[in-house]
């Protein structure tokens, strides 16, 4: 008996007989699976990159400004962020211009704005939760600060937590001093550094 059973298993095992239709559905979960999982994970990662490459883009654009900016301003750079992450989850957008003083050894918001609802502004007694991830800078020099926030939910349950992607993008500005907000009065200080050319 125990020679039969040997004998039947040493011939199941060299059996090459199969129903693909039987193979197929065997294998038919782990494939659903996998392709689940890499669908799930390249839309994560193109949702962050977007993000990301929307938060640049309006730091770079308001770099760029040399007049005062406005409500109507910032209601454009959100809609523009919408607009480039093609996401249908809800985007909040927080813009700031933050100065450094050295006589204080600190950092002062000279405005700060937000849309959406996951984001408040940055004011004067707030910044320093952030003063950690601010450049070094020179006394009275300004940095325009953008951050992003998205709620990321993944395309299939696979494991993959829902995301929170935020973003924190700081850009100099590039031809005046300052961003000046329309009717802001907070922008306290300078971009004297006190180094001024001496007439005699």
């Amino acid at each position: 008996m125990k020679s039969f059973i040997l004998l039947r298993l040493r011939a199941f095992r060299k059996d090459t007989d199969a129903s693909v239709s039987i193979e197929f559905a065997f294998y038919l979960p782990a494939l659903l699976f996998i392709f689940a999982a890499i669908y799930t994970y390249f839309d994560a990662f193109k949702q962050e990159s977007a993000n990301l490459k929307a938060a640049y883009t309006v730091s770079d654009l308001i770099s760029r400004e040399t007049n005062a900016v406005n409500n109507d301003y910032i209601d454009s750079m959100h809609n523009l962020t919408k607009l480039l992450i093609r996401s249908d989850s809800a985007i909040s957008l927080r813009i700031s211009v933050i100065r450094w003083d050295e006589d204080d050894d600190r950092y002062y918001v000279d405005w700060s704005v937000n849309r959406g609802t996951a984001l408040t502004s940055w004011t004067d007694a707030t910044i320093f939760n952030v003063e950690d991830d601010l450049p070094t800078m020179p006394d009275q020099e300004r940095v325009i600060l953008v951050e992003t926030q998205n709620d990321v939910n993944a395309a299939f349950k696979i494991g993959l937590p829902d995301m929170e992607i935020f973003n924190f993008v700081f850009t100099r500005p590039r031809f005046a001093p300052q961003i000046v907000f329309e009717g802001s009065t907070d922008s306290g200080g300078t971009h004297d550094d006190g180094v001024g050319d001496s007439t005699s």
